[in-house]
């Protein structure tokens, strides 16, 4: 049969959608096939509560998106898509009434810091100035870096567990500001590499923000779809995909799909090792996640955390050590830490009039179907006295319910795969070339390959030039 396409990309998230840009880019014919109504994966937004009401189903607030290389390279402003920052990127709330925000420049946070000041420019302003150049290391497959003595410096820092890390320093504010953010990475925080994600997440706010994208992260998912349209891409909406046999024949394929998938789709044309190599692929704890349509803001009590675009919800390190530690060991903590993004407070056509979204999820065992709820809202309240009064309807998702919505998020994993040390860099397998599988014209372009979960683009763009030099020798 002859061939329909050059390439073809199952998936439409950011990732597959980003590997259709490359490949159009290149001058080939490509199809993106999307099994929903709508663009996006994990980045889309609806009306999950009352009408008029926005919410982000999936990712909220993107810090990777305006850091990413790839996603820089194009013009997505010219198909829509604008980002807004709030003027505080984080807040991490005490009961003592105190916070640790991040802010502007790495002096605006370290003069917050009291003592801890001075050591706080000392980790974070050389990996702030090295951030141009280090993010596009930090976000490719393990290969000789461009800028290998900073790459080291990182590294050295960055493969610590967060507990180790924080203590350089002395204050329970900024230890407990490093934890929060290294709970990003679903695991312990005595567990390597988790002070790489903390990092990470710091240096890209202080380099350029934490943005959320006006009108819903959606927007982003549109600006990429409008873009790959314009370079002569093809989309077909509502097209499950479950056998390759289904799909028209083309040159080289790109699953934005995580492994138990593609095994289910073409685990037939792999090599015994490729695929028992899969089968091994570990997936991390879930989210239980609730989106809110309220009545007024979070009537936080500390004012920092109204300007704040995110808010940690955790209290101690000692307390977000404890409930990440009881996550991973297969339980449920009465005081999870909560990740809670307030989009509207800056962009006003999240809501009516007067009126607000917030979003919140806590991690949770994988497959676990216990409402978190009562306990997220308990959190929230704790720090905001008068929050349960403001809710006007709430939309929960366990995770059988995000996996339902996604089928990427296996047992509510919204990251693609277990992100500990073993999966870091080395996802799906350990490879120089993780993008390719055994068989040369099938490629894997999903978040279950480096650099991992985030609205980054950056897997899609590594997985589209592993299929340019692989199948069409570009």
């Amino acid at each position: 049969m002859a061939v329909t396409y050059d390439a073809l990309v199952v998936g439409a998230g950011p990732n597959g959608l980003s590997a259709g840009i490359v490949l159009a880019r290149a001058g080939l014919s490509v199809l993106i096939v999307e099994r929903a109504g709508t663009l996006g994966g994990s980045a889309r937004s609806e009306s999950l509560t009352l009408p008029g009401f926005i919410h982000d189903v999936g990712a909220a607030v993107v810090p990777l998106a305006v850091s990413s290389p790839f996603f820089q390279s194009l013009p997505l402003h010219q198909h829509g898509l604008e980002f807004i920052f709030p003027p505080v990127a984080l807040a991490h709330p005490f009961d003592t009434g105190a916070v640790a925000t991040l802010v502007g420049s790495v002096s605006d946070t370290a003069r917050t810091l009291g003592r801890d000041g001075g050591t706080y420019e000392g980790l974070l302003g050389p990996l702030v100035r090295q951030w141009p150049g280090l993010a596009h290391d930090l976000l490719s497959p393990l290969q000789w870096p461009r800028h290998p003595v900073d790459f080291v410096q990182f590294g050295i820092k960055g493969l610590l567990p967060a507990t180790i890390l924080a203590r350089r320093f002395k204050t329970a504010e900024a230890r407990a500001m490093l934890a929060g953010m290294a709970a990003h990475s679903f695991q312990p925080l005595t567990s390597a590499t988790t002070a790489a994600i903390a990092l990470v997440l710091m240096a890209a706010g202080h380099h350029q923000g934490w943005p959320v994208a006006q009108g819903g992260t959606q927007s982003i998912a549109n600006a990429l779809g409008s873009y790959f349209k314009s370079l002569g891409g093809r989309i077909e909406l509502n097209r499950q995909v479950n056998d390759l046999s289904e799909l028209p024949k083309a040159k080289a394929i790109l699953f934005d799909l995580t492994p138990r998938q593609i095994l289910r789709i073409a685990g037939d044309r792999f090599s015994g090792i490729y695929r028992k190599r899969l089968e091994n692929y570990r997936y991390g704890p879930g989210v239980f996640k609730v989106d809110w349509a309220l009545n007024r803001p979070i009537p936080f009590l500390n004012a920092e955390c109204q300007r704040a675009g995110t808010v940690h919800i955790g209290g101690s390190l000692e307390e977000i050590r404890q409930a990440e530690q009881m996550t991973a060991d297969g339980y449920l903590p009465e005081k999870p830490f909560v990740l809670l993004a307030q989009p509207s407070r800056f962009d006003s056509s999240r809501s009516p009039a007067g009126k607000h979204t917030a979003w919140a999820y806590c991690h949770v065992p994988n497959g676990s179907l216990v409402d978190m709820t009562e306990r997220i809202e308990r959190q929230v309240e704790r720090f905001a006295p008068g929050f349960q009064d403001t809710i006007l309807a709430r939309s929960t998702l366990n995770t059988a319910q995000v996996e339902h919505w996604n089928p990427n998020c296996i047992g509510g994993d919204i990251n693609g795969g277990n992100m500990d040390w073993r999966q870091f860099l080395t996802r799906p397998i350990v490879s120089f070339n993780p993008y390719q599988t055994s068989d040369p014209n099938l490629y894997i372009c999903s978040s279950s390959t480096p650099p991992g979960g985030g609205v980054h683009g950056m897997c899609g763009y590594n997985a589209a030039r592993a299929a340019l030099r692989g199948t069409f020798g570009q």
